[in-house]
């Protein structure tokens, strides 16, 4: 079937659903011209790689490395290739091919093909319907938050949550089933402690008021008190042990402090617009960890050393001598035991084919060998194991090249921290905005506040630590939070002042023909690459520099060429790059956690 274009041109009418993922859908039409070709389609990959605009689109660079391990020559293979291709009214219609060097094939889209692209992904529903077989299948818990009970999360926790959260987004987003799984810390020594002060010096009123401050004060005071006289030490030892042996007061109590911590937490994470699924802490695995005991003794992994049941990896360089400790030699249980019996539930219950675990770097060790013990034990007992990545990230700096921490030299609260971003977002707008209600003054600084500080730990690469800065995360130059959502209320703001609906008839639209309308075209549909890369190295920084980017592309674009003009070809194909570039602007930061606003 064809389809006549307004310039005359014939043009077959694509399946563009089988081109949303350009690459992909490039390295299928090479491989069936490799096999056309008679090469040896098990040896040969296209390898597949956006150009540099000068030369190309898309580049497929296959020929060389095949060439190289059947000795022949590479622009051989890609002239082979190319010929096979021109054959194929799939690429032909769309493209035209080169060859450059030593067997590069430059791949150079048609202005048609960009404006059939941007026409077939009109909505967030035409994004994410291609994109979900990216992860079509997958199963995949996310273990991020992690905060214990009874104390108030602080500056250190923004990471890991926003983090966490943007990764659940991006793979569910591209068709994976993800559980969030907020592994909070609420068993152990700290309760004894907790336990002998909240007896003795609870202050009921800032219960009420402030729980999770009350309980981290009674928590302080009891460790101090514990730490300066063995008497009291020993009282806060037999209140653990009740809590250990099941007394139903003392698990009452620690079922109370435990829901006035989570309510606690949840307060953050509604702010915040984080949810989480279960919240699964160590004291939901501690009857588990007989299990786990008995089943690496049974296997010959686990072994007793000095009292302790540990596991060594001979074959690893660095733990061979370094003991993996599951069982300490008091009897107790530790991290390693829980965080073992938690892969196994994972398995059996959330049938997980991936487990991501989101913590500071610090952690490293530790969940390098819960991995390769993890992968001995379900090798030996036939278990299917999931995929399992530890997605580490670095410190929040002050200026002084330290973790950040308040005046004081405490940790600064996470709570604070967030509602000091919007009294500044807010003394910023009311400042640019001094005639707008105060009622929206509020609603957009809260956004702008909250999105600051989401896109200020995502924007770096998350391995890195980053010097904190009030001016630069609140800055509206850069790439910053307040950019962006700037960006993208601009663009709506051409909508409102042209009186154009965002579902306007594009039917007249013209292909473009200025370099920055093909460069705009080009920027938005790197979206799907962009995605790929950010699944696969789990970094949304990628994700961040891309949206800066087509941020860039469109100021460009807009600065370049004028959207409301007479000719309705090209006021229809301006307004589609318009309107394409806020639905991906908006899918990315939703992606990110990040609200859009409609005007600021």
């Amino acid at each position: 079937m064809r389809l006549l274009s307004r310039q005359g041109t014939l043009l077959f009418r694509l399946p563009m659903q089988d081109w949303f993922d350009v690459a992909k859908k490039l390295e299928s039409l090479a491989l069936k011209a490799a096999q056309r070709a008679n090469l040896e389609t098990d040896v040969f990959s296209p390898d597949v790689h956006p150009a540099d605009p000068r030369f190309g689109d898309a580049q497929i660079n296959g020929a060389l490395p095949y060439a190289k391990r059947l000795k022949t020559n590479p622009r051989g293979i890609a002239q082979q290739l190319v010929d096979q291709l021109n054959q194929d009214p799939e690429i032909t219609s769309v493209a035209e091919l080169s060859i450059a060097g030593p067997g590069f094939i430059n791949i150079r889209f048609n202005s048609e093909f960009f404006l059939m692209w941007l026409r077939a992904f009109t909505t967030e529903e035409d994004f994410q319907a291609s994109a979900s077989r990216i992860f079509a299948g997958e199963r995949v818990v996310v273990d991020y938050g992690s905060p214990n009970t009874a104390k108030q999360m602080h500056v250190g926790h923004i990471r890991a949550i926003v983090i966490g959260e943007a990764i659940c987004r991006l793979l569910e987003f591209c068709g994976a089933k993800v559980t969030r799984d907020n592994h909070i810390g609420d068993w152990g020594t700290p309760y004894g402690k907790l336990f002998y002060a909240y007896k003795r010096y609870l202050n009921k009123t800032a219960l009420e008021e402030d729980p999770l401050g009350e309980l981290e004060r009674l928590y302080k005071l009891g460790s101090r008190l514990a730490n300066d006289d063995e008497a009291t030490l020993e009282e806060c030892r037999k209140e653990l042990v009740k809590l250990q042996l099941g007394d139903p007061d003392a698990i009452a109590l620690w079922k109370r402090v435990n829901e006035l911590s989570i309510d606690g937490l949840k307060e953050i994470y509604d702010l915040l617009n984080v949810h989480f699924d279960c919240f699964l802490g160590e004291s939901f695995y501690r009857d588990q960890v007989g299990r786990v005991y008995q089943e690496l003794q049974e296997t010959g992994l686990a072994e007793e050393s000095e009292g302790a049941l540990v596991v060594f990896h001979p074959e690893h360089k660095r733990y061979a001598k370094q003991p993996f400790i599951i069982r300490k030699s008091d009897g107790a249980s530790n991290y390693a035991t829980t965080d073992l019996a938690t892969m196994l539930y994972r398995q059996e219950h959330f049938k997980a084919t991936r487990v991501i675990i989101v913590t500071d770097d610090r952690q490293k060790d530790h969940f390098e060998q819960l991995d390769l013990t993890t992968k001995k034990w379900f090798n030996q007992t036939n278990r299917s194991r999931p995929e399992f990545r530890h997605v580490m990230f670095g410190k929040i700096m002050g200026d002084d090249g330290k973790p950040i921490k308040s005046r004081s030299g405490d940790p600064i609260r996470l709570k604070d921290l967030v509602y000091e971003s919007i009294d500044r977002a807010y003394a910023i707008v009311k400042g640019k905005n001094p005639d707008m209600a105060e009622e929206e003054h509020k609603q957009i600084a809260t956004t702008v506040g909250i999105s600051a500080i989401k896109y200020a730990d995502l924007s770096p690469n998350r391995t890195s630590n980053y010097v904190f800065s009030w001016d630069k995360l609140l800055s509206f130059e850069g790439n910053t939070a307040p950019y962006l959502l700037y960006a993208a209320a601009r663009i709506q703001s051409i909508f409102r002042k042209a009186g154009v609906s965002m579902k306007f008839d594009d039917a007249a639209a013209t292909p473009f023909e200025t370099d920055e309308e093909i460069a705009l075209a080009r920027k938005i549909m790197e979206i799907v690459g962009v995605l790929h890369s950010t699944i696969e190295t789990l970094r949304p920084h990628l994700l961040c520099t891309y949206l800066f980017e087509l941020a860039g592309a469109f100021s460009a674009f807009y600065n370049a060429n004028k959207v409301i003009v007479d000719d309705a070809g090209i006021k229809a194909r301006r307004l589609i790059l318009c309107q394409r570039s806020l639905l991906v602007l908006k899918i990315g930061l939703s992606l990110l956690g990040i609200r859009t606003l409609d005007r600021m």
